[in-house]
């Protein structure tokens, strides 16, 4: 896909990989609709900015309705703060799935036509190295990255004949402020070079948007899968 000239919508535009994301896309050419639920808080000038919730499908409805002429989606918003699986917080546990993966799946419902009437385009998944392995300590989120992976891999089939190209971006440690705050609480110290600039894995993501990949992996995430061949391990983060 082409993005100069291309109309593209991120959620979770306010910080992190989804505003990286609204900035590349506009520097490359791209008009951008940049959203989140607390659209006050995105700064990005030239990109027109909408309230969004993910989890409510009013929000999404009225989002697809407004940005009809989206030809590129990127799914980028998601709680990353799901916890343990087995001693973990109920609700935190179902916030995660809801919105990584019920969530994911709204905008794709709901955008699914939107890309067809304008030719196809492409959705591409922010999703996780953790969902071919597990996190210590949040394996929550481990869990719902794995289950947006399937989401993810089921779509593309099922939009492959109106054109739509379905792009899963896996990467490992992203340098974000939410990766940050959890190491942290958790104590961890990452070895010089194992995280990745938000910047960086977006101008990797979009360069691969273009080359028609249906899968972007950052060195991490090639790591991961190619231990898929071998027995379940968790994600190393120190």
């Amino acid at each position: 896909m082409n993005v100069h000239g291309a109309t593209a919508l991120v959620t979770g535009a306010n910080r992190g990989i989804g505003r990286s994301f609204a900035i590349e896309l506009l520097a490359r050419g791209a008009t951008v609709y940049a959203t989140a639920r607390t659209p006050e808080l995105i700064d990005i000038p030239g990109a027109e900015v909408m309230r969004l919730d993910i989890t409510d499908q009013a929000s999404v409805a009225a989002a697809a309705a407004r940005a009809s002429d989206v030809d590129l989606l990127i799914n980028n918003a998601a709680d990353t703060a799901g916890g343990s699986l087995v001693d973990g917080d109920p609700d935190a546990i179902r916030s995660t799935m809801e919105s990584n993966y019920f969530g994911t799946l709204a905008m794709i419902r709901a955008f699914a036509p939107v890309l067809a009437r304008n030719g196809g385009g492409a959705i591409l998944n922010v999703l996780s190295a953790a969902a071919w392995s597990t996190v210590p300590g949040n394996t929550a989120y481990a869990a719902a990255k794995s289950a947006q992976w399937g989401l993810t891999n089921g779509v593309r089939v099922e939009l492959a004949e109106q054109g739509t190209l379905v792009t899963a971006l896996v990467p490992g440690l992203v340098g974000t402020p939410t990766l940050y705050d959890f190491a942290r609480r958790q104590g961890i110290e990452f070895p010089d070079g194992r995280v990745i600039d938000p910047a960086d894995l977006v101008r990797l993501a979009l360069d691969g948007l273009e080359a028609g990949e249906i899968e972007v992996l950052d060195p991490i995430g090639a790591e991961a899968k190619s231990a898929l061949s071998g027995p379940p391990r968790a994600f190393a983060l120190g």
